[in-house]
């Protein structure tokens, strides 16, 4: 029942940065529901995947993020809308705030009082965390495009 609820919790704190960005983004209001629709769904996924699965957050941000965008591009067929238009707002939720922020709060401090291994391994860990997951983002967002619009054949 926690998880549960920590799914609920993290979908619905998701739906709201990613309709704030669809708006950012000058989409239609008609379909501001399918991009907070779409946070909600990537943002809960992972966090189910990371908490439930205990996959590391790296791997669940892809499959989260290539969940988010092969039904982006469902949905957009249906609605006769470009793709991006729901995946990229809906993408937004999973950027890797906190490991970022650690990390320049570690290189300042580094900056400040001077190397200590403790400050590097922070800034290390914690830039190659936020590192990969922006990695993962990004190819989840093209896995429609490297799987069904190829102009030539894989092999």
């Amino acid at each position: 029942m926690n998880l549960l609820l920590g799914i609920l919790q993290q979908m619905a704190l998701a739906a709201v940065p990613a309709a704030g960005f669809g708006m950012l983004f000058n989409v239609p209001a008609r379909v501001l529901w399918y991009c907070a629709a779409g946070g909600a769904l990537g943002r809960g996924l992972r966090f189910a995947l990371v908490e439930g699965a205990h996959l590391p957050v790296e791997w669940s941000t892809l499959l989260a993020a290539a969940t988010v965008s092969l039904l982006g591009v469902a949905v957009a067929q249906r609605l006769r809308a470009h793709p991006k238009v729901f995946t990229v707002a809906a993408m937004i939720p999973m950027i890797p705030g906190v490991p970022l922020f650690k990390t320049l709060i570690a290189i300042a401090q580094i900056q400040q009082r001077g190397l200590s291994d403790a400050l590097l391994s922070t800034a290390i860990t914690q830039g190659l965390q936020a590192l990969f997951i922006v990695a993962a983002l990004a190819v989840g967002l093209a896995v429609p495009g490297l799987l069904f619009y190829r102009r030539r054949p894989v092999v």
